[in-house]
Protein backbone atom coordinates (compact mmCIF):
# COMPACT_ATOMS: atom_id res chain seq x y z
CA UNK A 1 0.00 0.00 0.00
CA UNK A 2 1.05 3.67 -0.45
CA UNK A 3 2.30 5.89 2.46
CA UNK A 4 -0.22 8.39 2.85
CA UNK A 5 1.58 12.11 3.63
CA UNK A 6 -0.38 14.82 4.58
CA UNK A 7 0.80 18.25 3.95
CA UNK A 8 -0.45 21.20 6.62
CA UNK A 9 1.21 24.34 4.24
CA UNK A 10 -0.46 27.78 3.70
CA UNK A 11 2.06 28.93 0.82
CA UNK A 12 0.07 27.15 -2.40
CA UNK A 13 3.56 27.11 -4.28
CA UNK A 14 5.22 25.21 -1.35
CA UNK A 15 2.02 22.77 -1.60
CA UNK A 16 2.07 21.98 -5.43
CA UNK A 17 6.18 21.48 -5.25
CA UNK A 18 6.20 18.76 -1.99
CA UNK A 19 3.05 17.27 -4.05
CA UNK A 20 4.63 16.70 -7.26
CA UNK A 21 7.89 15.34 -5.76
CA UNK A 22 5.80 13.52 -3.36
CA UNK A 23 3.89 11.68 -5.88
CA UNK A 24 6.92 11.07 -8.18
CA UNK A 25 7.99 9.20 -5.09
CA UNK A 26 4.78 7.04 -5.27
CA UNK A 27 3.48 8.47 -2.12
CA UNK A 28 -0.26 9.79 -2.01
CA UNK A 29 -0.78 12.86 -0.60
CA UNK A 30 -3.36 15.23 1.39
CA UNK A 31 -3.15 18.48 1.20
CA UNK A 32 -4.25 21.15 3.72
CA UNK A 33 -4.25 25.21 3.59
CA UNK A 34 -4.54 26.01 7.16
CA UNK A 35 -4.21 24.32 10.82
CA UNK A 36 -8.19 23.80 11.25
CA UNK A 37 -8.41 22.45 8.33
CA UNK A 38 -5.21 20.19 8.37
CA UNK A 39 -6.40 18.81 11.99
CA UNK A 40 -9.77 18.08 10.48
CA UNK A 41 -7.80 15.71 7.56
CA UNK A 42 -5.70 14.17 10.27
CA UNK A 43 -8.73 13.03 12.09
CA UNK A 44 -10.55 12.22 9.02
CA UNK A 45 -7.17 9.98 7.51
CA UNK A 46 -5.12 7.34 8.51
CA UNK A 47 -1.86 9.00 7.91
CA UNK A 48 1.84 8.06 7.49
CA UNK A 49 3.74 10.76 8.27
CA UNK A 50 2.77 14.95 8.36
CA UNK A 51 4.72 17.51 7.22
CA UNK A 52 3.68 21.11 8.74
CA UNK A 53 4.52 24.58 8.30
CA UNK A 54 4.80 26.21 11.62
CA UNK A 55 3.27 29.66 10.76
CA UNK A 56 -0.30 28.66 9.54
CA UNK A 57 -3.31 30.70 9.96
CA UNK A 58 -6.00 29.36 12.33
CA UNK A 59 -4.10 26.86 14.01
CA UNK A 60 -0.05 27.44 13.88
CA UNK A 61 2.19 24.41 13.34
CA UNK A 62 2.77 23.58 17.41
CA UNK A 63 -0.77 23.15 18.20
CA UNK A 64 -0.73 20.68 15.44
CA UNK A 65 2.23 19.25 16.83
CA UNK A 66 0.72 19.28 20.55
CA UNK A 67 -2.71 17.61 19.41
CA UNK A 68 -1.03 15.08 17.42
CA UNK A 69 0.77 13.84 20.09
CA UNK A 70 -1.87 13.65 22.70
CA UNK A 71 -3.49 10.87 20.23
CA UNK A 72 -0.81 9.16 17.66
CA UNK A 73 3.13 8.38 17.36
CA UNK A 74 2.52 9.70 13.66
CA UNK A 75 5.97 10.85 12.51
CA UNK A 76 6.14 14.88 12.10
CA UNK A 77 8.15 16.96 9.94
CA UNK A 78 8.29 21.04 10.65
CA UNK A 79 8.46 23.80 7.99
CA UNK A 80 9.87 27.28 9.23
CA UNK A 81 11.38 30.15 8.41
CA UNK A 82 12.67 31.21 11.25
CA UNK A 83 16.16 30.65 11.93
CA UNK A 84 16.56 31.17 15.49
CA UNK A 85 17.19 27.86 17.06
CA UNK A 86 14.72 28.00 20.05
CA UNK A 87 11.67 28.24 17.58
CA UNK A 88 12.64 24.34 15.92
CA UNK A 89 13.60 23.08 19.54
CA UNK A 90 10.17 24.22 20.18
CA UNK A 91 8.76 22.01 17.83
CA UNK A 92 11.15 19.28 18.92
CA UNK A 93 10.10 19.90 22.63
CA UNK A 94 6.37 19.74 21.42
CA UNK A 95 6.70 15.80 19.63
CA UNK A 96 7.94 16.61 15.86
CA UNK A 97 10.92 14.33 14.71
CA UNK A 98 12.24 16.86 12.18
CA UNK A 99 12.76 20.27 11.04
CA UNK A 100 14.01 21.81 7.57
CA UNK A 101 14.15 25.60 7.71
CA UNK A 102 12.69 27.60 4.65
CA UNK A 103 13.87 27.77 1.43
CA UNK A 104 14.87 24.28 1.87
CA UNK A 105 14.93 21.39 -1.18
CA UNK A 106 12.44 19.60 -2.12
CA UNK A 107 14.59 16.61 -2.73
CA UNK A 108 15.87 17.25 1.05
CA UNK A 109 12.41 16.77 1.92
CA UNK A 110 11.99 13.97 0.46
CA UNK A 111 14.93 12.16 1.96
CA UNK A 112 14.14 12.91 5.01
CA UNK A 113 10.44 11.33 4.87
CA UNK A 114 12.12 8.46 3.06
CA UNK A 115 14.60 8.14 6.00
CA UNK A 116 12.00 8.27 9.11
CA UNK A 117 9.19 5.98 7.45
CA UNK A 118 12.67 3.47 6.29
CA UNK A 119 13.48 3.84 10.18
CA UNK A 120 9.90 3.31 11.33
CA UNK A 121 9.16 0.28 9.54
CA UNK A 122 12.96 -1.03 10.60
CA UNK A 123 12.11 -0.78 14.02
CA UNK A 124 8.34 -2.14 13.94
CA UNK A 125 9.95 -5.10 12.21
CA UNK A 126 12.39 -5.75 14.42
CA UNK A 127 9.94 -4.90 17.51
CA UNK A 128 7.43 -7.90 15.70
CA UNK A 129 10.20 -10.05 15.41
CA UNK A 130 11.85 -9.61 18.85
CA UNK A 131 9.22 -10.45 21.23
CA UNK A 132 9.07 -10.16 25.57
CA UNK A 133 9.25 -7.38 27.55
CA UNK A 134 12.55 -5.76 28.73
CA UNK A 135 11.85 -5.59 32.44
CA UNK A 136 13.58 -3.18 34.69
CA UNK A 137 11.13 -2.61 37.60
CA UNK A 138 9.71 0.47 37.73
CA UNK A 139 10.46 0.66 34.07
CA UNK A 140 9.25 -1.79 31.31
CA UNK A 141 9.54 -2.00 27.45
CA UNK A 142 6.82 -4.34 25.64
CA UNK A 143 8.63 -5.01 22.23
CA UNK A 144 6.09 -6.74 20.52
CA UNK A 145 3.67 -3.84 21.56
CA UNK A 146 5.50 -0.87 21.21
CA UNK A 147 4.50 0.27 24.80
CA UNK A 148 5.88 1.46 27.54
CA UNK A 149 4.66 1.36 31.25
CA UNK A 150 6.08 3.14 34.43
CA UNK A 151 4.90 1.88 37.47
CA UNK A 152 2.53 -0.38 36.16
CA UNK A 153 1.10 2.30 34.23
CA UNK A 154 1.08 2.59 30.33
CA UNK A 155 3.02 5.79 29.30
CA UNK A 156 2.42 7.53 25.72
CA UNK A 157 5.83 8.05 23.95
CA UNK A 158 6.31 9.44 20.21
CA UNK A 159 7.70 6.82 17.81
CA UNK A 160 11.32 8.62 18.16
CA UNK A 161 10.81 8.68 21.76
CA UNK A 162 10.51 4.75 21.62
CA UNK A 163 13.42 4.08 19.48
CA UNK A 164 16.11 5.78 21.27
CA UNK A 165 14.29 4.29 24.83
CA UNK A 166 14.83 0.67 23.09
CA UNK A 167 18.18 1.26 21.10
CA UNK A 168 18.98 2.37 24.64
CA UNK A 169 17.46 -0.36 26.85
CA UNK A 170 18.35 -3.27 24.11
CA UNK A 171 21.91 -2.47 25.48
CA UNK A 172 22.03 -1.45 29.15
CA UNK A 173 25.17 -0.04 30.55
CA UNK A 174 26.31 1.09 26.71
CA UNK A 175 27.66 4.42 26.32
CA UNK A 176 25.90 6.22 23.42
CA UNK A 177 27.17 9.15 21.85
CA UNK A 178 24.62 11.96 20.67
CA UNK A 179 25.87 11.17 17.16
CA UNK A 180 25.65 7.24 17.09
CA UNK A 181 22.06 8.08 18.39
CA UNK A 182 21.35 10.46 15.73
CA UNK A 183 22.76 7.78 12.97
CA UNK A 184 20.68 4.56 14.81
CA UNK A 185 17.49 6.41 15.14
CA UNK A 186 17.18 9.73 12.85
CA UNK A 187 19.63 7.59 9.88
CA UNK A 188 21.44 10.56 9.11
CA UNK A 189 22.83 13.99 10.89
CA UNK A 190 22.83 15.82 8.28
CA UNK A 191 21.79 19.54 9.31
CA UNK A 192 20.09 17.99 12.43
CA UNK A 193 21.45 19.53 15.23
CA UNK A 194 22.55 17.17 18.76
CA UNK A 195 20.32 19.58 20.36
CA UNK A 196 17.12 17.29 19.13
CA UNK A 197 18.71 14.46 21.20
CA UNK A 198 19.25 16.35 24.30
CA UNK A 199 15.36 17.37 23.52
CA UNK A 200 14.20 14.22 23.03
CA UNK A 201 16.40 12.63 26.26
CA UNK A 202 14.62 15.11 28.17
CA UNK A 203 11.62 14.15 27.10
CA UNK A 204 12.16 10.51 27.77
CA UNK A 205 13.34 11.64 31.23
CA UNK A 206 10.29 13.66 32.23
CA UNK A 207 8.00 10.59 31.34
CA UNK A 208 10.26 7.57 32.97
CA UNK A 209 11.97 9.08 35.85
CA UNK A 210 10.57 9.63 39.10
CA UNK A 211 12.85 12.61 39.14
CA UNK A 212 13.37 14.08 35.83
CA UNK A 213 16.38 16.24 37.17
CA UNK A 214 18.32 13.34 38.72
CA UNK A 215 17.28 10.74 36.42
CA UNK A 216 18.53 7.45 37.39
CA UNK A 217 17.74 5.40 34.26
CA UNK A 218 18.91 7.43 31.46
CA UNK A 219 22.29 8.50 32.98
CA UNK A 220 24.06 11.04 31.19
CA UNK A 221 27.46 10.47 30.61
CA UNK A 222 29.35 13.60 30.71
CA UNK A 223 31.58 14.42 27.53
CA UNK A 224 30.48 11.36 25.96
CA UNK A 225 26.72 11.06 26.02
CA UNK A 226 24.27 8.62 27.60
CA UNK A 227 23.28 5.25 28.74
CA UNK A 228 20.53 3.30 30.14
CA UNK A 229 21.18 1.92 34.05
CA UNK A 230 19.25 -1.19 34.03
CA UNK A 231 19.04 -0.70 37.71
CA UNK A 232 18.12 2.59 37.57
CA UNK A 233 14.63 1.51 40.38
CA UNK A 234 17.58 0.87 42.77
CA UNK A 235 18.70 4.75 42.80
CA UNK A 236 15.77 5.96 44.64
Amino acid sequence: MKKRILVIEDDENIRDVCRRYMEREGYEVLMAADGREGSEMFQAHETDLVVVDVMLPGKDGYQICQDIRQQADTPIIILTARGDERDRLMGLTLGADDYLTKPFSPRELILRIHNILRRVSVFKSADSHEQGVLDFGRVAVDLSMRRVMVAGHPVELTAKEFEVLCVMARRPGQVFSKGQLLDLVWGYDKDVNTSAVTVLIRRLREKIEKNPSQPTFIRTVWGIGYRFEPNGELGR
